[in-house]
């Protein structure tokens, strides 16, 4: 794989992965630990409270540190919200368990998550040769999926070592473990953002990119129901603990969808609806609904196609934003992602007590919306791009 080779070859690249993954555990991990710690002494559904207030914090905190690092810098932004959200998870932790403190504990907590995902994808450009940056994203999209695999077994193994509230605090530590190797990188020292007009509104200021954030709230809400079916059709054939196997499989594919991605020719904004009707047929044969063995297979080739929508989406609103606007771009993606996400595991939970088979059908419609909305706003993108930075029009590549 050359271009990967090339990626990982490159100055800092390996240290920024490892320092970034570090600092990102926590985003698959720590719902888990407020789980945990909220349901030791509390019901399933505060339990569940707890959980939605640190996801709630952290979607609407993304675009806002984002745009205070597009104009500004990277560090004194990661280190900050880094020490918030450490103080957040230290706040649930020493609550003792009163609901209060524990559901703001975790909006401090979800509010100052680092914006690490949104700042490695900006600082690509500036790490690896221009043609290599598809292979770049590609490998980080696929990189993330061990986080969300290995994510969860962190905070079991802190749990059962120490007990709730070392799960807790165990985030706080590796989020700015994490921070710590990152922002003391040379390149992320030196990098600052591009200059270009300011808007109230930032990137959501070009339609074409707010169609996009719609689009991956649809996906988002394919990829979040999973888990819920997932644990419906586990507990459907007798195991509940096969859950975490299956969706381990659906990672496993994501991760090599990811790696395989890095060997294609980088490909222009026409590759976008392409890798998002790829992703909606993914989940068409979930519908099946077969045995456990099967099943495992199914969602591992459903995983395939997820880091090359993604990294469609990250190349195409790369080259649809306004200049200056970069990392706060992404982050309305990441927040987008998530908010899909946490509404398609709401939505899906009714559906499982109906019908394992319907709640399966739920991932392949959003699918599809979210293609009808990546198609339109990939389209006319060419001259859009072209009018309004002023550079050659990419070649619209299927």
């Amino acid at each position: 794989m050359p271009s990967l080779a090339t990626v990982l070859r490159a100055k800092h690249v390996r240290g920024l992965l490892v320092f970034s993954q570090t600092g990102r555990l926590p985003m698959a991990a720590a719902p888990l630990a407020l789980l945990l710690y909220a349901r030791e002494v509390h019901g399933l559904t505060l339990a569940g409270l707890v959980v939605a207030a640190y996801t709630a914090g952290m979607a609407i905190s993304a675009p806002l540190l984002a745009r205070i690092v597009d104009r500004w810098r990277q560090p004194p932004v990661l280190w900050a919200s880094a020490l918030l959200s450490g103080a957040g998870f230290a706040a649930v932790a020493a609550s003792g368990h009163r609901i209060p403190v524990m559901v703001a504990g975790a909006v401090v907590a979800g509010f100052g998550t680092p914006p690490l995902e949104a700042c490695l994808r900006a600082l690509w450009p500036a790490l690896v040769p221009g043609e290599h940056v598809v292979a770049a994203y590609s490998l980080d999209l696929a990189v993330q999926e061990v986080i969300y695999v290995t994510g969860p077994l962190v905070t079991l193994a802190a749990v059962g070592l120490a007990g709730p509230a070392a799960g807790l605090l165990l985030m706080a530590v590796l989020q700015l473990a994490g921070v710590l190797g990152f922002a003391l990188t040379p390149v992320v020292r030196t990098w600052r953002g591009e200059a270009g007009e300011r808007h109230w509104a930032g990137p959501l200021r070009v339609p074409r990119f707010v169609v996009i954030v719609a689009g991956v709230i649809c996906a988002g809400a394919a990829v979040g129901s999973l888990p819920v079916v997932v644990t419906g059709y586990a507990e459907a054939a007798g195991s509940r603990s096969l859950s975490g196997w299956l969706l381990a499989a659906q990672a496993a594919g994501a991760l090599t969808g990811g790696l395989l991605y890095t060997r294609l020719a980088p490909g222009g904004p026409g590759r976008l609806p392409l890798a998002a009707a790829a992703f909606a047929v993914g989940y068409l044969p979930l519908l099946l609904v077969p045995g456990p063995g099967a099943m495992a297979l199914l969602l591992a080739v459903s995983g395939l196609s997820l880091p090359p929508l993604l990294t469609a989406v990250f190349l195409t609103v790369d080259r649809l934003t306004p200049p200056g606007t970069a990392v706060e771009a992404f982050a309305w993606i990441i927040t987008a992602f998530t908010v899909g996400s946490a509404a398609g595991a709401a939505v899906t939970g009714p559906l499982v007590a109906e019908s394992i088979r319907y709640a399966f059908a739920f991932a392949p419609l959003a699918g599809a919306v979210a293609v009808v909305a990546m198609t339109a706003a990939s389209l006319p993108l060419t001259r859009a791009a072209r009018s309004r930075r002023g550079e050659e029009a990419p070649g619209v590549e299927v």
